[in-house]
């Protein structure tokens, strides 16, 4: 089965407190994913019945046959978008159906390759670092807010390259300074090392990146130091 990543919205978060695993910024603030759609779901209940009458996590009255409406469900989730395995299991579990259900319905769908967490990591780096230009920590976070394990993350980062971080933030970091021209030098520091901070990039490329498009734009002051911890102070601030 062949992995595409939808593009999602992003929104601007306040101020977050920088760390490897979550750093600051707007534009990987993980994204809402709905889980299905409500009307699928009041279909599904009107063709399953009753059931036995005890509601599940969100009210809703388990089916009379609850691995047929595990697979309808699945079914429905995944023409929609890929989803990890855990996605699929936190929206059955929202329709009363038994854990012990899910997991035959979810290996039965792994099994034939319906369900493959390692695809989706894979093709979520690839979509996000190219269509967002967001870094490894960032692409790492997404991963582990949809459920990904650890290892599965790490193997599926590991595949953008330190020469591809390095080409896709530059990209970006040149894009912006085109548009400051009439900024200081202190500014246009500010404002490049939040963005690629933003974008999920670390300290040490972050500064790499900034200096190297400084001095290409003739910046008399691009060899100095880049203050990180002055760019992390401004990190919640909206830009002017």
């Amino acid at each position: 089965m062949r992995y595409g990543v939808p593009a999602e919205p992003t929104g601007r978060s306040g101020r977050q407190a920088a760390s490897p695993d979550e750093p600051p910024g707007a534009d990987w603030d993980p994204s809402r994913h709905a889980e299905d759609q409500q009307s699928g779901s009041r279909g599904l209940r009107a063709r399953s019945g009753s059931g036995s009458g005890l509601a599940g996590p969100d009210g809703q009255t388990p089916p009379q046959d609850p691995e047929a409406a595990a697979r309808e469900i699945c079914l429905r989730m995944l023409a929609a978008a890929p989803r990890t395995r855990a996605q699929l299991t936190t929206g059955l579990r929202r329709r009363g159906i038994p854990d012990e259900v899910i997991a035959g319905v979810l290996d039965r769908y792994e099994d034939v390759g319906m369900i493959d967490d390692r695809m989706f990591a894979a093709a979520w780096v690839e979509s996000r670092h190219a269509g967002r230009g967001l870094g490894r920590r960032a692409l790492a976070y997404e991963l582990r807010q949809r459920g990904v394990d650890e290892a599965t993350v790490a193997e599926a980062v590991s595949g953008l390259t330190p020469d591809q971080e390095y080409t896709t933030a530059r990209r970006l970091a040149a894009r912006k300074l085109a548009t400051m021209s009439r900024l200081d030098h202190r500014t246009r520091v500010r404002r490049l090392a939040g963005m690629l901070m933003r974008k999920g990039y670390g300290a040490g490329l972050t500064a790499r990146v900034v200096r190297d498009v400084l001095a290409a734009a003739g910046d008399a002051d691009a060899a100095d130091p880049v203050d990180l911890d002055a760019v992390l102070d401004h990190l919640g601030e909206p830009e002017e």
